[in-house]
C-alpha cells in the first residue's frame, strides 16, 4: 500500500458499494510496479481492450482466457480465489475497473488505459448486455451476501426508454457515467494514463494496438504484431467468445456470442428524437465540457 499519497494526481476519497461494485477491493490490492489497470464507464470496449493488452502481453498466442487472466477487480462478487489467483500470476498483470477515479487507489507506476465511448452508444450496447441477463446473472447479484443498496431490477422493453431512464437518473440502474468519464478526464494529462476511443480503435485497429503498446513498453516483432492483430479483430473474438467472455457466457442467453454481440456505433441515431439527442448533447456540455463532451463523441488522439 503507498504510504505518501500527497504527490499522487489523485487520492482515494470514498467508497461506492451497489449491487456490482465494492470499491473497497482496491485497500487490499497488492500493486506491482508493472500491473496495467483498464478503465472504462461499461460496455464501452472493456473486453475488447483486455483482448489487445493480453495480446501484447503474450506476443500473439493463441487460446489466452482474458476472463480468468483479467478480473474485474472491484466486481462485489468476486469470489476470493480470484484475488488469490492474481497475486500467483508472474507474468505482467492486467485487470479491469468501471470505477470513478477517485474512488479506487491509484499508483503512479501503474500504466491506466482509460477507454471512452459516446454515451449513446454505450447505452445501445448496455441494453443488449442488460436485457439478455439470465436468472443466473440477476440471482448473483441480488441475492449474494454483502450487496448494498437496491436489487437491479429488470430492464424497460426497448432500448429507448432505457436510454431514457438512464439519462434523466444519472445512469440507473447502473452507475453515473458523468462521474466516472469526469474524473479520468483529470487525468489524462498524467504521464502513466493513455486514453483511447472506442471509435479509434474501430478506424485504425492496428494503429491502436501500435500506440498501446508503445504506452506499455511493448513492441513486439512484425510476425507478431501480425497476429496480435488479427486475434483483436471482431470475427476472431466473436469466434473465441468463451475465452474473453466472463465465466464463458453462462450468465447470458445466448452464452458468449450474446456478450461478444456487434460492436457497432449509431444505433440511436435512427431511434433517439432530435429532443432526446439535444438533451443528451446538453447534458454532456453541462457535465464534461467542451473539450471532453466532443472527444466521446468520435475520439481522436489526446497526445
Amino acid at each position: 500500500m503507498l504510504s505518501d499519497t500527497s504527490r499522487l494526481p489523485v487520492t482515494k476519497t470514498r467508497d461506492i458499494h451497489n449491487h456490482h461494485m465494492d470499491s473497497t477491493a482496491w485497500d487490499r490490492f497488492n500493486f506491482r510496479d508493472d500491473d496495467i489497470v483498464i478503465a472504462t464507464y461499461a460496455k464501452s470496449g472493456t473486453t475488447w481492450m483486455q483482448q489487445i493488452v493480453s495480446q501484447l502481453i503474450f506476443d500473439g498466442e493463441e487460446g489466452i482466457n482474458v476472463s480468468q487472466l483479467s478480473p474485474w477487480v472491484d466486481l462485489r462478487i468476486m469470489p476470493p480465489e480470484a484475488f488469490a489467483a492474481l497475486d500467483q500470476q508472474t507474468h505482467r498483470r492486467v485487470v479491469k475497473t468501471h470505477l470513478p477515479a477517485d474512488a479506487l487507489v491509484f499508483s503512479p507506476k501503474a500504466k491506466y488505459i482509460y477507454v471512452g465511448r459516446d454515451g449513446r452508444d454505450m447505452v445501445w450496447s448496455l441494453f443488449n448486455h442488460y436485457s439478455k441477463a439470465n436468472e443466473h446473472w440477476y440471482g448473483a447479484l441480488n441475492n449474494t451476501p454483502g450487496r448494498v443498496g437496491p436489487a437491479i431490477e429488470r430492464p424497460p422493453a426497448t432500448a429507448d426508454a432505457f436510454f431514457r431512464q438512464w439519462l434523466e437518473r444519472d445512469g440507473y440502474p447502473f452507475w453515473s457515467y458523468w462521474e466516472n468519464v469526469r474524473t479520468w478526464w483529470q487525468l489524462r494529462d498524467q504521464p502513466n494514463v493513455k486514453f483511447i476511443h472506442f471509435n479509434d480503435m474501430k478506424r485504425d485497429l492496428p494503429g491502436s494496438i501500435r500506440a498501446i503498446g508503445e504506452f506499455l513498453d511493448i513492441r513486439p516483432g512484425a510476425q507478431s504484431f501480425q497476429k496480435i492483430v488479427e486475434h483483436c479483430g471482431f470475427d476472431y473474438m466473436k469466434a473465441n467468445a468463451e475465452t474473453v467472455t466472463p465465466l464463458g457466457g453462462v450468465l447470458w442467453e445466448g452464452g458468449a456470442q450474446t456478450f461478444i454481440n456487434k460492436g457497432t456505433n449509431g444505433r440511436w441515431k435512427d431511434v433517439l428524437t432530435p429532443a432526446e439527442v439535444r438533451a443528451y448533447e446538453q447534458r454532456a456540455l453541462r457535465e464534461l465540457g467542451e473539450d471532453c463532451a466532443a472527444w466521446l463523441v468520435d475520439g481522436g488522439r489526446l497526445d
